[in-house]
């Protein structure tokens, strides 16, 4: 078996930026669970939507980081490639967060899809279970833990999927207004995306995981 721990003391900087990372995940999933439960206070709706996209703004300076470090070291934890795309895999939550968030007053959005609660729910629950996961790949001994949550994150994608697929059947069957249909569809989109992108991440730490145990 590998430890991580044996690596220069450098390189452990992999796993700091990687936390930092996963915090920020975290933050603007408790901010969009925030946004879509309190909708209709439409002062508190732009506080949040300004904060999502702070949140992401403070993701993006540490994937630049991640990224830069990658160039610097000669020698990593593990695999170039999955770094990058760990690193990139948790930027594009963000990314897709804030735009969810953005498309709300972009395009006038002053009701949610009753089912978008739910969907921001298990987007929280997922995000949380990626920090623990990067969290756990400073060492194999937490393997068995990484694996099972991983399991844990393809079963809220799979419920995510199926939310997403009930919300967007009932729009097509009792909204008559085109305009709210596609705004309301839009919205389940941005949200089973970024959870989409969890799952891509809980896959990348398993193959991290399973090549080096």
């Amino acid at each position: 078996m590998r430890f991580f721990s044996a690596l220069m003391p450098r390189e452990a900087r992999f796993f700091a930026l990687f936390d930092r990372h996963g915090a920020l995940i975290v933050e603007g999933s408790n901010a969009m669970l925030e946004l879509v439960r309190d909708y209709s206070n439409t002062a508190r709706r732009a506080e949040l939507i300004h904060h999502i996209g702070d949140i992401e703004r403070s993701a993006d300076k540490v994937t630049y980081e991640t990224v830069s470090l990658l160039h610097a070291t000669f020698i990593t934890p593990f695999d170039r490639n999955d770094i990058h795309r760990l690193i990139s895999g948790m930027d594009d939550v963000l990314d897709l967060m804030q735009d969810a968030a953005e498309s709300m007053h972009l395009f006038d959005i002053q009701t949610l899809p009753p089912m978008s609660l739910r969907m921001a729910q298990l987007l929280q629950e997922c995000c949380v279970k990626v920090q623990a996961g990067v969290g756990f790949l400073s060492s194999m001994d937490n393997a068995t833990r990484a694996l099972a949550l991983t399991q844990e994150i393809d079963i809220l994608e799979s419920d995510a999927d199926e939310v997403s697929r009930t919300g967007i059947s009932l729009l097509f069957r009792e909204e008559q207004d085109v305009r709210q249909l596609i705004k309301h569809k839009n919205v389940y989109e941005y949200l089973e995306n970024a959870i989409d992108k969890c799952q891509d991440i809980a896959n990348i730490i398993e193959s991290v995981v399973v090549e080096n145990v």
